[in-house]
């Protein structure tokens, strides 16, 4: 009878243990539509903390290994921001532009924009300006909004106007701020360009 009580003890004692091995087993590393997803949403950090970290070295062969601009883009922020490693910004800001090189719009956008707030490095208009502008030609709204902001404070070239009004005239957006933000900035670089090129910018792209 002790002996069935004990074994009774160890296997409620265990149970507990076998479900939590169990729940952290099945933590899935992220697809690529997936990841992406928490890039836009900027929740992918967080996403890491909620899973205890334990994708660690997945995320890190997917970026260092495979090289996929999605992961070089998780694990560079990883490292410059001290998610779930030591914090290592030369190693992370260098993954960043691993990531940007390969044509990932959110990696161009944020690099452009690190640029342009000085973040991580000296701030450099005219960089902010290149990232910004391939981010924007590849439909990222955000750097569609930046580049025009940097546009109407006087930076960049006047040539660039026509092509920036065109981008935010076109944009979609679920988001009302963002839309009253598009609204406002098509209104600004309107202000600064003749009328026939504001309507040149509007007619339907083909």
């Amino acid at each position: 009878m002790i002996k069935l009580r004990i074994f009774f003890l160890f296997f409620l004692l265990l149970v507990p243990t076998f479900a939590v091995s169990q729940e952290l087993e099945a933590v899935q590393l992220y697809t690529q539509d997936e990841l992406l997803g928490l890039i836009r949403t900027n929740s992918h950090l967080q996403r890491v903390l909620k899973d205890d970290c334990q994708l660690v070295k997945d995320i890190e062969a997917r970026a260092d290994i495979m090289q996929l601009p999605a992961y070089q883009y998780l694990f560079g922020d990883m490292l410059a921001y001290a998610i779930c490693v030591p914090r290592n910004v030369e190693r992370g800001w260098d993954l960043m532009l691993q990531s940007a090189a390969q044509g990932l719009p959110e990696g161009l956008e944020q690099v452009g924009r690190y640029y342009h707030i000085g973040r991580f490095v000296q701030p450099d208009t005219d960089k902010a300006i290149i990232y910004l502008r391939e981010a924007a030609a590849l439909g990222n709204l955000k750097a569609q909004l930046r580049l025009a902001q940097l546009l109407i404070s006087g930076k960049g070239s006047p040539v660039d106007f026509e092509q920036s009004y065109r981008w935010l005239h076109y944009a979609v957006t679920a988001d009302p701020a963002q839309h009253n933000q598009i609204k406002q900035t098509l209104a600004k670089l309107a202000s600064k360009m003749p009328p026939s090129v504001v309507a040149r910018a509007k007619r339907p792209i083909k």
